[in-house]
């Protein structure tokens, strides 16, 4: 069956909780290798009782799953991005109508891979998903700028101030052409790398909250 704009969501696999109809929905988007379902598993302590919508990235890589194209390691294809983010927004607009969400708040999960695929979609797309919770993500647009107006755009980063994956330099990039563009960043940086701590937990959770 094939829902907005010719999306067909028997064909891409994801996962659907619909959660208290109060709550806000959390699109999780998982990283490099991850999947659909793992992901999930971060839903009850950002939000309890939130909805969960969690599709599977559709490109892979030497057999890992991942959001979009890259050249090596922190060199994207941007072209891949935007193509990608705009099939994350038909996705999400197909789910939204196939399950009946009304206007329920979509909000963004994502780690690594999954936060920049997340971060792109609300930059160029925020019409469609406006806040992001960025666990180690980065500037994913390299030395492009294809942003317009991200006034309604939100955006929480979780770094670790150490990672040779997401570094700071583009973090401080992404930061910086977001609030170009009107965006709202909120950033918390912890010692260490690459990867989730309790701490980013606990600071996506007080963010969230606010919301």
């Amino acid at each position: 069956m094939s829902g907005v704009d010719g999306v067909n969501l028997d064909a891409w696999p994801h996962v659907f909780e619909p959660g208290d109809p109060d709550a806000p929905v959390l699109l999780t988007l998982h990283g490099t290798g991850g999947n659909e379902r793992e992901i999930t598993a971060l839903v009850p302590h950002l939000w309890p009782g939130a909805g969960v919508l969690s599709p599977r990235g559709r490109v892979s890589e030497q057999g890992m799953t991942r959001w979009f194209r890259r050249m090596g390691e922190g060199v994207f294809d941007v072209d891949d991005v935007i193509v990608r983010a705009g099939e994350l927004v038909a996705f999400v607009d197909a789910a939204r109508e196939r399950y009946g969400l009304g206007d329920r708040r979509i909000i963004a999960a994502g780690f690594s891979n999954g936060a920049n695929i997340g971060l792109a979609t609300a930059l160029l797309h925020p019409e469609t998903l406006d806040r992001v919770v960025a666990f180690s993500g980065m500037y994913p647009f390299a030395d492009r700028d294809p942003v317009g107006d991200a006034s309604a755009v939100e955006l929480v980063l979780l770094n670790g101030a150490a990672d040779p994956m997401a570094p700071s330099a583009s973090v401080d990039r992404l930061v910086e052409v977001a609030e170009a563009h009107g965006a709202t960043v909120e950033r918390h940086v912890r010692p260490g790398g690459h990867g989730l701590a309790q701490s980013d937990v606990d600071a996506a959770r007080e963010w969230l909250a606010g919301r």
